[in-house]
């Protein structure tokens, strides 16, 4: 049997997100994790961010928050893993992102990302989401991002999202 013949497509479960038309104001993913010094140690490493903030107790004791906190752009990525895997997810493009830092994260706090879709303008394919971080019951980032999504198109077929 020729491969050009087989009558069903690849299996891609897991690796489709949300198509424009399958949105809905107020849908909501959230992504958890608990931030460990090896963390904090492998982000500097990979951004070259050496702020002793981060790295170095003795100074961080000296600062306003007492200790070492994680990076926020750390933090933040977890709002990127929701967007990525979960809401809009696979085949979604970041625009834009804006993150508002309110308040520290610390090494073993669990931090919980929270997106949800607050705007869907179909005329261009975007959505806007409000995207915010919590470690309990405490805000630690809040703000919006703009994601392009694909569309099913006209021939009800997903579209890739390219413009």
């Amino acid at each position: 049997m020729s491969k050009h013949s087989l009558s069903h497509e690849p299996n891609l479960h897991g690796l489709r997100g949300y198509t424009l038309e399958e949105l809905k104001i107020g849908m909501q993913e959230v992504f958890s994790r608990t931030f460990t010094d090896t963390d904090i140690k492998l982000f500097s490493g990979v951004s070259g961010d050496t702020n002793p903030m981060h790295l170095n107790e003795e100074y961080a004791k000296t600062t306003q928050f007492g200790g070492c906190i994680v990076y926020g752009m750390l933090t933040s990525s977890l709002i990127s893993a929701v967007i990525g895997t979960k809401l809009p997810g696979p085949g979604c493009i970041y625009m834009s992102q804006s993150l508002r830092f309110t308040a520290p994260v610390y090494v073993g706090d669990t931090v919980y990302a929270v997106v949800r879709v607050k705007e869907i303008h179909a005329d261009k394919g975007r959505t806007l989401l409000d995207t915010t971080c919590y470690v309990k019951d405490t805000v630690v980032i809040e703000g919006e991002a703009l994601i392009k999504v694909p569309s099913k198109g006209p021939g009800g077929k997903k579209d890739s999202g390219k413009s």
